[in-house]
């Protein structure tokens, strides 16, 4: 009875202890004390970021390390991780659930934390930003720690892959096969983000486990597919160095000579993230390679789907479009610059003499335009030109300002689109939405559909569906309206969105896919494989986006002559020397349109052909000639060979989309150049026959 009664009060004494046990952080170590008693404790370096206060859900304590957030048992094993986009700030338990807020660079997210028994998920969906310090939080924690300490680490942290893998190598080096083959299953067991499993998978691969890395790589891709990350989409150099960095591990293996190693993770990057930033250079290396080997059939297999990501981009150029419009334009504004120069030194020289003795009475060519401006003004050589002349003046004049314009609607298009929110693989999320906002994006229907799809994606298909609203008859937004009413059940409603989605747009392969019709597209072939149950979204390409973010060559145009002085306001990819370069060029403009209004004066008949006019006219062919259209044509077609081979000459900048050391480009370019001097100096020769009689029929009447 003692022995019973003891045995009560024992049990009871547990209890009330057990009440009192409770998780304390001091410093950087986490306590779980019974009263006095500790009963385990963990120390976090302050490598790992910082920590958030310890809270207790059942017999479940949570605590915030960096990005994650650590779900331990009462007896200190760890029962799961959760991986959060940003550093974590605080944690909740109101509700009977674990919330849990992240901060960002200047946003904040919060998300619900599922119980760690069924796996440990994140109930939102969670968007990494393209930051190293987040996504390689895992490899860098497994790196922290000291070979003496491995073991230990292994037994608190069972979850961290790379720790299983270190000891992998050990063992592998000890040449215990079981131990080695043990971890590695240890290190491919758990549930990672993709950023994680593809730099598990470089790790795997390099330590020699290929098979195991083969697997790390499909698990990465389905782990990006249920996360939403899409082949359609942009991916940028800093984002898929963030991501695992696979292309700069391609490029270690192909310096190697490892290319059976090299095309599977070329398979990898072609299957989820083909529009990767430097993506036709690294595809068109490996062909090379391909070809080197004897392997041609593979080879333009490579190059036919590079050339295929063309479709969509900008004039169907590929991802390089705005930077090659760019340079054409630089090229097109140097070829009108010198022929709107060579324009009026002709011009000039014809009017020389006259002018001066016009402006002789006004104190003297210069000294007239202080003592009597208005007089002068009306004596400027432009004027002593014809009226189709002059006309030809304003037209080049116009065609300057229009390609300052271009070349300014390229920089910021290429810089906008280029825009880190863009380029991450998805749409939406907390960092996604806050650098979105920075790019200031005016409310137009391709904006609409950007909006609509982050919201989508995010989960949120009211708000998606008020914004696809505001772009109306658009074929995505058709396709992804139907894609909601498919998820909702209204399966007649989704076909019928899909069919006039497909009416618009005959291309749209996301449309055709829903249809049952299975285009051979990158991003229905994803669809396909990993995400076979749902309906194919409909994602906006370079296009749509160079409308979203900065409008079309016209709008631009428009935007500036309302308010010109904008163009001096510094932006993304915004120049203030070409702001310059368009206040100049309008200014021209306006003067050459008001000299059509004023008329010629009367001593312009007797301007003549003097000998420096004469000697232009021979020299820079199409000048004297801008009367008639062939004029301006052969005007043009001389600058435009100049222009081109401006890089003999130093000017590298205005012709780059020109390569000078083929053959071929500048035989054609030289070949052009000879035959305007040819055709003008015809011209010329007869122009100077014919005046020449003129000369001595007038001689003989007087």
């Amino acid at each position: 009875m003692r022995r019973a009664w003891l045995g009560l009060t024992l049990a009871a004494l547990a209890l009330l202890g057990g009440a009192e046990a409770d998780a304390v952080l001091e410093g950087r170590t986490l306590r779980y004390e019974d009263g006095p008693q500790l009963r385990w404790s963990r120390t976090y370096p302050a490598a790992l970021g910082d920590l958030t206060p310890p809270v207790t859900l059942g017999d479940t304590v949570y605590l915030g390390v960096g990005p994650v957030v650590y779900a331990l048992g009462t007896n200190g094993t760890l029962r799961a991780r959760y991986d959060l986009p940003g550093t974590v700030t605080s944690l909740d338990t109101t509700g009977g659930m674990v919330r849990v807020s992240t901060q960002g660079d200047g946003y904040t997210e919060r998300f619900s934390l599922g119980d760690p028994r069924s796996g440990g998920h994140v109930q939102e969906r969670v968007v990494f930003p393209p930051d190293p310090e987040v996504t390689g939080w895992l490899a860098r924690a497994a790196r922290l720690v000291p070979p003496e300490n491995l073991a230990r680490a292994v037994r608190e942290d069972p979850l961290n892959p790379f720790l299983a893998l270190r000891q992998a190598v050990l063992a592998a080096r000890r040449g215990d096969r079981y131990a080695t083959l043990d971890a590695v299953r240890r290190a491919l067991s758990g549930d990672l983000p993709f950023p994680a499993w593809v730099q598990l998978a470089a790790a795997l691969d390099a330590s020699g486990f290929p098979a195991a890395a083969d697997l790390a790589l499909d698990r990465a891709r389905r782990d990006a597919a249920a996360r939403e990350y899409d082949p359609e989409v942009r991916v940028s150099r800093a984002a898929l160095l963030a991501y695992g960095n696979p292309s700069g591990y391609v490029g270690t293996l192909l310096d190697q000579g490892r290319l059976g190693r090299a095309e599977v993770w070329m398979r990898y990057l072609r299957e989820l993230h083909p529009r990767f930033e430097g993506g036709p250079a690294l595809y068109a290396r490996y062909a090379n390679l391909l070809d080197g080997q004897g392997r041609s059939g593979e080879a333009e297999e490579w190059r036919q789907f590079t050339r295929g990501l063309r479709a969509g981009t900008l004039y169907n150029l590929g991802p390089e479009a705005p930077r090659q419009v760019r340079d054409v334009v630089r090229l097109v504004t140097l070829a009108l610059l010198i022929a709107l120069g060579a324009a009026l030194l002709t011009l000039t020289a014809r009017a020389w003499r006259v002018q001066g003795e016009d402006t002789r009475a006004l104190g003297g060519r210069w000294a007239a335009w202080v003592r009597h401006p208005l007089a002068r003004a009306r004596r400027v050589a432009v004027l002593y030109a014809p009226w189709g002349e002059r006309l030809g003046l304003a037209a080049l004049a116009a065609g300057l300002l229009i390609s300052v314009v271009g070349w300014q609607w390229a920089n910021i298009t290429a810089a906008r689109l280029n825009a880190p929110a863009l380029n991450i693989g998805t749409y939406g999320g907390g960092w996604y939405a806050a650098r979105l906002d920075d790019l200031d994006l005016q409310p137009t229907p391709d904006t609409a559909l950007l909006a609509g799809l982050s919201a989508q994606l995010d989960g949120d298909d009211s708000t998606a569906r008020a914004r696809y609203t505001l772009a109306p008859g658009d074929a995505c937004a058709l396709n992804n309206l139907g894609t909601i009413a498919q998820t909702h059940g209204d399966v007649p409603q989704a076909r019928e969105l899909y069919r006039q989605a497909l009416a618009a747009r005959p291309d749209l392969a996301a449309a055709a896919y829903n249809l049952g019709l299975n285009p051979g597209t990158p991003g229905t072939l994803f669809q396909r494989t990993y995400r076979p149950t749902q309906p194919r979204l409909c994602y906006p390409d370079d296009r749509s986006l160079a409308r979203a973010v900065q409008g079309d060559l016209s709008v631009t145009l428009l935007r500036d002559l309302r308010a010109p002085l904008t163009a001096l306001t510094p932006g993304p990819g915004q120049s203030t020397r070409l702001g310059w370069a368009f206040l100049g060029a309008l200014a021209l403009l306006a003067l050459l349109i008001l000299a059509l209004l004023i008329p010629r004066p009367a001593s312009a008949v007797r301007q003549g052909r003097p000998a420096a006019y004469r000697l232009a006219a021979l020299l820079l062919p199409g000048t004297a000639l801008l009367e008639g259209a062939w004029g301006g044509v052969l005007l043009l077609a001389w600058a435009g060979a100049l222009a081109g081979l401006a890089p003999l000459a130093g000017l590298n900048r205005f012709a780059a989309s020109l390569d000078l050391a083929r053959p071929g480009t500048r035989g054609v370019l030289l070949t052009l150049l000879a035959a305007t001097y040819l055709l003008n100096t015809a011209v010329w020769i007869t122009t100077e026959v014919r005046a020449a009689r003129r000369q001595r029929r007038a001689n003989r009447e007087i």
